[in-house]
């Protein structure tokens, strides 16, 4: 794992997407870009962190705005929770920190709505702590890499995998962070055959080698769905 951090910071530095996100490292947006992105595609995420912004530039603002107004500005990213929990990270953060985001992982990890994720992302962009981000695609990422059938849905895998990562962390911790997730958004793609001509760690990977990237990830089995019925009535009175 050691031979492709190189490869991938100088392939991130050439190649990265330039998000509004990324303009800058401020914690409050890479906080909401991050909130936003779960479940969503970046794509559709765009326009909603610019209206957002633009109406609540700051997490002082984030904090005192009036909840009517709040969820309509997130409306359509649906998972109004998310955003209930911003809220109250914001005013947890005017009233203990008296303004400023915290600036330690676990601080951060404290706060409502943040998980281990989110967490590590923004501790490591922003603050350039060596705390390893991982999600679906730095899982899929490791596992080609390493050709591992380890089943990721597992929590014990997850673990031990972020502490591996921990381990080859580099500074800047955030950068290394970002090309992981970068490359398994862009390129080692799910589903589909990945792009590994344009990989700059195939070289390294097991699974290119082998032809068995199609094979990985491993997951567990989804339930199969349950079909129900009902019967629904709309009442109307005086219009």
């Amino acid at each position: 794992m050691q031979k492709i951090v190189n490869p991938l910071l100088d392939w991130y530095s050439i190649h990265k997407r330039m998000l509004p996100w990324r303009m800058d490292r401020n914690p409050y947006h890479v906080w909401v870009s991050e909130i936003m992105l779960q479940q969503t595609r970046i794509e559709a995420v765009i326009d909603y962190y610019h209206r957002f912004m633009s109406k609540l530039p700051t997490i002082e603002d984030l904090a005192t705005c009036p909840q009517d107004k709040l969820l309509k500005l997130w409306e359509g990213l649906g998972y109004y929770n998310r955003v209930r929990n911003l809220q109250k990270s914001a005013q947890i953060i005017m009233e203990k920190y008296k303004g400023k985001f915290p600036n330690t992982y676990q601080e951060i990890l404290s706060l409502p709505g943040i998980g281990e994720y989110t967490a590590s992302a923004i501790s490591s962009i922003c603050f350039s702590l060596k705390e390893a981000t991982v999600d679906g695609n730095v899982l899929r990422v490791y596992m080609r890499i390493n050709n591992c059938y380890d089943n990721v849905d597992d929590n014990k895998v997850r673990k031990r995998v972020r502490e591996e990562l921990m381990e080859i962390m580099p500074e800047p911790s955030g950068d290394f962070n970002e090309a992981m997730i970068e490359l398994g958004e862009t390129v080692c793609i799910p589903n589909v055959n990945p792009k590994c001509e344009e990989c700059p760690i195939r070289d390294f990977c097991r699974a290119y080698h082998q032809r068995t990237f199609l094979e990985l990830p491993v997951k567990q089995d989804k339930k199969e769905k349950k079909e129900e019925f009902y019967t629904v009535l709309l009442l109307v009175h005086q219009n």
